[in-house]
């Protein structure tokens, strides 16, 4: 059951060329899902079964999820991986954590050894090498956890290597800088969840009524404590971005937080390497 509006599903399309990419990869195509929350209350299993079978009609070499599979309570898991274990690609489906993956007691253990217990590998500051030696792919700790170290995993990686990175918070592309990453995949954000047309996510519009806003009247501006915590960076709420020398993309997300979205549909993005 799903107990908040979210709209229909988008399939977003992007192409991406990569610098260095084997010829045997060129045309390699990839299927990132992201921020589920499966909970009863904020991802239906009728919108869930649809991503997946988006996901499966791409015919993808390559699956993967970057982060928040639960919410508050790790219990979901089990029925989620239900519905996961029908994902299909060539060469298997990678994931890393999300913040809510970890933040209740035993909830990372519990999430990993689900998500595992049916072929999905779980990254947490690990390189993979799914698709051949000449693209590793990085998947680093949340950027809220006591583990997030990049230097360790990213300086293990020849500089004249490409790589792909996943990392579910967006603000680790102002960390990551320092190292190659042709491209980044996160998610967290939920696109901002309600999007000004014309403008962009709402959410850029509250650091504005914080600084010029009267303290005294802070709480009367909903969200607008709730929203400053998420990210520094709303203006990377969803899809790509340079980030200096780097590219991020930011995934929508499937799961939808009260009060909903408006304009800010659910994402399966597909994505060809060239």
């Amino acid at each position: 059951m799903q107990w908040v509006f979210s709209g229909s599903l988008s399939v977003d399309k992007i192409t991406i060329a990569i610098a260095n990419l084997p010829p045997s990869l060129r045309g390699t195509k990839l299927v990132q899902l992201s921020d589920l929350h499966y909970d009863g209350f904020r991802l239906s299993d009728k919108m869930l079964i649809e991503a997946i079978e988006v996901s499966n009609q791409a015919e993808p070499d390559l699956v993967l999820l970057t982060g928040d599979y639960i919410t508050d309570n790790p219990e979901p898991i089990h029925q989620l991986v239900l519905r996961l274990k029908n994902l299909e690609s060539r060469a298997g489906v990678y994931a890393v954590l999300g913040n809510h993956d970890f933040l209740v007691r035993h909830a990372q253990s519990i999430v990993t050894q689900a998500l595992t217990s049916i072929g999905i590998q779980v990254l947490w500051n690990q390189i993979a090498y799914p698709l051949g030696a000449g693209l590793p792919f990085v998947g680093l700790a949340d950027f809220w956890s006591r583990e997030f170290n990049p230097a360790p995993v990213m300086n293990q990686l020849d500089p004249k290597l490409p790589r792909i990175v996943l990392s579910h918070n967006p603000d680790t592309a102002e960390f990551l800088q320092q190292w190659r990453v042709d491209l980044q995949l996160s998610g967290h954000t939920h696109g901002g969840q309600v999007v000004i047309p014309g403008f962009g996510p709402a959410a850029l519009l509250l650091p504005i009524l914080r600084r010029n806003l009267p303290r005294c009247l802070h709480r009367y501006v909903p969200f607008l404590r709730e929203c400053s915590t998420v990210v520094k960076h709303w203006e990377w709420t969803q899809g790509m971005h340079q980030v200096g020398a780097n590219r991020l993309y930011v995934n929508r997300g499937l799961g939808t937080y009260a009060p909903g979205r408006l304009f800010c549909p659910p994402e399966v993005t597909v994505i060809t390497l060239v």
